[in-house]
């Protein structure tokens, strides 16, 4: 099969939802293919499969964190993700390699800091609590060069807002001010949408 085949038939798994607990081992397996797009597209799927069938990635979920370590960004980000997805069923299968995550907080790579912003609101979503002594991180990430990784930055803090407000107060200064005077609008909005969450206004 060739890649363009393969990549296509993960595609029609992908909206096969019925068919993804049987094809765990088979995706798994892709992890060590020669391609960097089948690889890239074995780690998202395996996330999404891992979020309905959690104890059923089980055995995948060491080699999905090594790709945390990968020197291609695209697999780095793709692995934050997928342990952000099934971290958020069942934080227990990730917890070994959650500390590891932060390391990715100040990746070279806009995309991979904006993927572990994104993979922290997943697991915050349902294990909030271990992000308590974590915020500084979220912190820095609020005043990224990059728009993107600025414009999800505040969302993590409005996750959190919602469930924990007691972690995003001490930050509540800080929102407001970007709220008031950073360029990008987006960024405005979800600086206002975290403020609002933690219910502050």
């Amino acid at each position: 099969m060739t890649e363009s085949e393969l990549y296509k038939e993960l595609g029609i798994l992908t909206k096969n939802r019925d068919q993804w607990r049987e094809n765990i081992p088979f995706v798994s397996s892709l992890l060590s293919h020669e391609s960097e797009k089948i690889r890239a597209k074995a780690l998202w799927l395996l996330g999404e499969m891992g979020l309905a069938h959690p104890l059923a990635v089980h055995d995948a979920v060491p080699v999905v964190a090594s790709f945390c370590s990968s020197p291609a960004p695209l697999l780095r980000e793709r692995a934050a993700c997928a342990l952000g997805r099934i971290g958020r069923a069942d934080y227990s299968l990730i917890e070994p390699y959650w500390a590891g995550l932060f390391r990715l907080a100040s990746d070279d790579a806009a995309k991979v800091r904006l993927s572990f912003i994104w993979a922290s609101e997943n697991i915050a979503a349902n294990t909030p609590d271990v992000y308590e002594a974590h915020m500084p991180f979220f912190e820095k990430l609020l005043c990224d060069t990059d728009d993107r990784v600025r414009m999800e930055a505040p969302e993590i803090f409005r996750v959190l807002g919602k469930l924990r407000p007691g972690f995003v107060r001490p930050y509540l200064e800080k929102l407001r001010q970007i709220a008031e005077t950073d360029d990008n609008r987006v960024v405005r909005i979800h600086c206002m949408g975290a403020i609002r969450a933690s219910k502050a206004e």
